[in-house]
């Protein structure tokens, strides 16, 4: 595997940072994961722009997007997978010990991983650790990501592929790393950004394809919804067969086929949209 660090490509053995990298110590960073398939990265634009976003949330400078390309298109070069995870990595850099950042500027990171197609369907569990939706990295994308670690372990000792959290109104959120969609009466609904979920990729394209509903919803939903899906960069649109302890169709229902089929057509034909 060959990764770029701050400049230029590395053998994977030779990829370092600092152990004094605030990335490492606090983790002060940033980050984003793009599909590649055969070599072409999906939606790298409105990845880009969301990782400007991030790092203006969290007061690190601007990443030099022509350095980002530059970076991603040797690391996709050098790295062909059929179908793979690009991760975009932009640090607080050589730092003290401690909150405060140094000066020497940040760090970037890009690497690329094989991965393989998701299932059609998959289980989730909810979580009673609660997401801030008030909170100063509310929205953004940071390398603060313990919380997410610790709930998806929990959904893996539970047979499940994914962990969902309410916010702290009670108000269902978001995944560790998808976003949540729920059908009612034949409509699509999916909770709004102010819930403190993060404004997906995907989960905007899903929206914009799709014609599904911003709502404000309760956990209580759950347990109610015809069908339930999630949208990432990975999974596209994946249906949800079982919450907990409620199982759902163990296909894809009509509405979320619906869907599934929308997003594979659309962004087949559109690879930046």
């Amino acid at each position: 595997m060959k990764i770029w660090v701050n400049g230029g490509l590395r053998d994977a053995e030779d990829a370092r940072l600092s152990v004094l990298d605030h990335g490492l110590t606090v983790g002060d960073g940033v980050f984003e994961t793009v599909r590649t398939s055969e070599g072409r990265p999906f939606a790298l634009t409105r990845h880009l722009d969301r990782l400007t976003r991030s790092a203006r949330g969290l007061g690190l400078p601007d990443p030099d997007l022509d350095e980002v390309r530059r970076a991603a298109a040797a690391v996709i070069e050098a790295n062909p997978v059929p179908l793979g995870r690009l991760r975009i990595t932009c640090t607080g850099g050589l730092s003290p010990l401690g909150s405060d950042r140094g000066t020497a500027g940040p760090s970037l990171v890009v690497a690329l991983d094989e991965v393989h197609r998701r299932p059609d369907t998959t289980a989730v569990i909810t979580v009673p650790w609660t997401r801030n939706e008030r909170g100063a990295l509310t929205g953004l994308k940071t390398t603060s990501y313990a919380e997410n670690v610790v709930a998806l372990a929990r959904a893996r000792e539970r047979g499940a592929s994914e962990a969902l959290f309410p916010n702290t109104r009670g108000r269902l959120c978001e995944g560790t790393g998808t976003n949540v969609f729920v059908v009612l009466d034949g409509r699509i609904h999916t909770p709004p950004v102010a819930s403190g979920c993060l404004a997906g990729i995907t989960r905007a394209l899903a929206v914009e394809w799709t014609g599904a509903e911003e709502s404000d919803l309760p956990m209580e939903v759950l347990a109610e919804a015809d069908e339930v899906f999630l949208t990432s960069t990975l999974r596209d649109i994946q249906a949800v067969n079982r919450v907990d302890d409620r199982e759902l169709a163990p296909e894809p229902g009509p509405v979320t086929a619906k869907a599934m089929r929308i997003f594979e057509e659309r962004a087949g034909n559109d690879l930046d949209p």
